[in-house]
């Protein structure tokens, strides 16, 4: 009889765990699913005000690439990057909501992208305001960014060590 009721608590136990686990993906991801659909409603023809901030530090961000790396970035028309922005958000949250690494990884890509191009406080001198705003959503994507680098690796490590046990077994 005992055994019958530890088994219940430990099926309530792990349903519970897998609901906090789901919750606590989706507000992670609400973060870009709202992004997202702004940027979607505000699209229209020339791209919104995406675009717009896109233009002004798209140009300075590839200067400053090829000044410190040697590589240029190339020719890409704004309107399609803002699309692919918003493409990466949306089936990226989506994915990660359900569990998905792909998603997590889309939603890596578009970090590693869009954060030193939005927020180029490095262009700035320390002592202005502007610089310590863009600096702080710097930082703020960074932990965005360490948050879906870590899912990715528990992801990862779990499945090994779940292949590692299957082989024990079969042994």
């Amino acid at each position: 009889m005992k055994m019958i009721g530890w088994t219940n608590d430990t099926q309530r136990e792990a349903s519970s765990m897998a609901f906090m686990s789901f919750f606590g993906r989706l507000l992670f991801v609400s973060v870009f699913i709202l992004s997202a659909w702004q940027e979607f409603n505000e699209f229209g023809v020339d791209g919104g005000s995406a675009a717009k901030t896109f233009v002004r530090k798209l140009p300075v961000f590839s200067k400053h690439f090829t000044t410190h790396t040697g590589f240029q970035i190339p020719e890409i028309e704004i309107k399609t990057l803002v699309a692919g922005a918003i493409a990466l958000k949306g089936i990226g949250s989506l994915l990660f909501i359900f569990d998905s690494t792909v998603g997590a990884l889309l939603l890596i890509l578009h970090q590693l992208i869009a954060t030193p191009i939005l927020y180029d406080f490095y262009n700035y001198d320390p002592e202005k305001k502007e610089f310590a705003r863009l600096f702080a959503k710097f930082t703020e994507n960074l932990a965005l960014l360490g948050g879906l680098m870590f899912f990715v690796g528990m992801k990862t490590s779990t499945a090994r060590r779940l292949v590692k046990k299957k082989k024990a077994k079969a042994l």
